[in-house]
């Protein structure tokens, strides 16, 4: 299992698990504000600050491959962006949809693991 994998499957839900907990509650109160601010929030303080420490403990040596991911991340964020934009809000379909999006990138990433994509 290669640590770009455990990296962007584990880590990453270990570390989302907590704002995804606080999102949910404040959501089921009503604060829509909140659960959206703390999930993007959570996500633009850990790539900018605890990425630039890690950097600055010790340099970091990105995978040309990681440039694929990049790409893919940012389309699905955009995806996301004009799902919520569509619909005004982070209701079901945007859920399920980001859902959806989520397990067909753990899906790619474990079949490009394992050398099973034809490409």
């Amino acid at each position: 299992m290669s640590e770009l994998l455990i990296g962007l499957t584990i880590v990453a839900v270990g570390t989302s698990l907590p704002e995804l907990v606080t999102s949910v509650v404040a959501a089921k109160k009503g604060e829509s504000e909140i659960a959206l601010g703390n999930v993007v929030g959570s996500n633009i303080f850990n790539i900018f600050f605890i990425l630039g420490m890690s950097g600055i403990v010790h340099p970091l040596i990105c995978d040309p491959g990681a440039l694929i991911d990049t790409i893919l991340l940012i389309a699905m964020s955009a995806l996301m962006f004009f799902l919520y934009k569509a619909n005004d809000r982070v209701g079901r379909v945007v859920g399920f949809s980001g859902i959806a999006i989520y397990v067909i990138y753990v899906i790619y990433i474990i079949l490009r693991a394992y050398n099973m994509l034809p490409f």
